[in-house]
């Protein structure tokens, strides 16, 4: 079963393009460390089953997954839910 982290933080690139503009995510281990991947490395934990993540907490938590652009580009977004803003670029950037 693949380990769950909540992300909490993210770096922006300087593209416009929103399947392009995550470069790194973050979050607060239990021991509370920070973590800082690339989007590329979390694709890959996602895909292979070694981590999942996820953003909120409670009944606002909201699962992020891998999703393809028509143009084949891999980026994470999050699975559809209530609210109308983009959950992952809406967090503040990482130190």
């Amino acid at each position: 079963m693949a380990l769950s982290y909540e992300i909490k933080c993210i770096n922006k690139s300087d593209r416009t393009n929103i399947h392009e503009r995550i470069v790194n995510i973050g979050g607060i281990k239990t021991d509370g460390n920070r973590w800082k991947i690339s989007q590329q490395e979390a694709i890959a934990a996602i895909e292979t089953n070694k981590w999942q993540f996820y953003v909120g907490q409670g009944v606002n938590k909201v699962d992020v997954i891998v999703a393809e652009s028509a143009a084949g580009y891999k980026y994470l977004r999050t699975k559809n839910d209530t609210t109308t803003t983009n959950n992952l670029l809406s967090l503040p950037e990482c130190p």
